[in-house]
């Protein structure tokens, strides 16, 4: 990354890498989670609603060769791609036994051409003998990656938005998976009941001190059916305005590694499913925002990473 690029672009990265463009197949392979119980009819985490972040191209598809070949057909025809990734998206896509998950991404990975494989999870539903399998993978694509989300590391709000799990689960599955040689990639949420700049600050601070390969970061968005819209309604909760999350974000990316792949900075949740909040602006109208701020304060990713 050079000083003029000011942050690690995950989409610059990839167009770098394989010469273009890339685009992600996002799946819903019928995955639940801890959380919401084997028929996802469950209460999730706080900020969760029914869909958790299935694609909304995905429609009510739930075959996943279907899901597949509709959204390969989909880009090809619309955007001329033809360079993809193959991303196990919604919900957590690691809660099943170890053998059920190979013969799945197996599956998927025979129904095209793909240059990664994109695996969404939980902490807590990481252990060996799925790190095996994820790894097995290495040699049927060019990279695998992990997304693990962890959201904050202030125990207090893991307990708060019901996530289900504390840092010690983190820090195991993370450890677990470097030392299999794949990439992962970290979730935060800026803006969670109780947090401030103390600690979303100390958030980074902690995650950067893994080097993590990747991270998103999302602004908190509350969907009309997550229990965390009954909260707002009754005041107990406020969402940060999008300067506010623009200033958390300059912070964030001088604290983390320089060499860190920035691969999501705001969500992007349908507007028909969000509740708040409505005014944030769409990605593209952030991301211009934020190099403005960067040029206008002469700062970049990395600046105040110690090693």
């Amino acid at each position: 990354m050079t000083r003029t690029m000011r942050y690690n672009s995950y989409s610059r990265y990839l167009k770098e890498k394989y010469g273009g463009k890339t685009y992600r197949i996002g799946v819903d392979a019928g995955f639940s989670c801890p959380n919401r119980g084997p028929n996802r009819n469950q209460r999730g985490c706080s900020f969760c609603d029914v869909d958790g972040s299935r694609s909304p191209y995905l429609g009510s598809l739930t075959d996943i060769g279907e899901q597949i070949r509709r959204g390969l057909e989909f880009l090809r025809t619309r955007y001329g791609a033809n360079r993809f990734i193959l991303y196990f998206q919604a919900y957590t896509n690691t809660f099943a036994k170890a053998e059920q998950l190979h013969t799945l991404y197996s599956y998927g990975l025979s129904l095209g051409e793909f240059k990664e494989l994109i695996v969404s999870t939980r902490p807590d539903c990481v252990d060996a003998d799925i790190a095996d399998v994820l790894a097995s993978f290495r040699t049927r694509v060019e990279d695998v990656w992990v997304e693990l989300g962890l959201q904050s590391s202030n125990e207090e709000t893991l307990q708060r938005i019901q996530r289900g799990h504390g840092k010690g689960a983190f820090e195991k599955a993370f450890h677990l998976l470097k030392s299999r040689n794949l990439k992962v990639a970290v979730h935060l949420i800026f803006g969670l009941p109780g947090e401030g700049w103390e600690e979303i600050l100390q958030t980074i601070r902690y995650v950067a001190a893994f080097r993590p390969d990747g991270i998103k970061i999302h602004n908190l968005h509350i969907p009309y059916n997550a229990p965390m819209f009954q909260e707002f309604l009754l005041g107990e909760l406020s969402i940060p305005c999008a300067e506010r999350h623009l200033e958390y974000v300059v912070r964030a990316l001088e604290l983390l590694p320089p060499d860190t792949l920035i691969m999501r900075l705001t969500c992007d949740t349908p507007k028909e499913r969000l509740a708040f909040p409505r005014s944030f602006p769409d990605k593209a109208n952030f991301l211009a925002r934020l190099a403005q701020r960067l040029e206008e304060q002469d700062t970049y990713q990395g600046r105040l990473f110690n090693s």
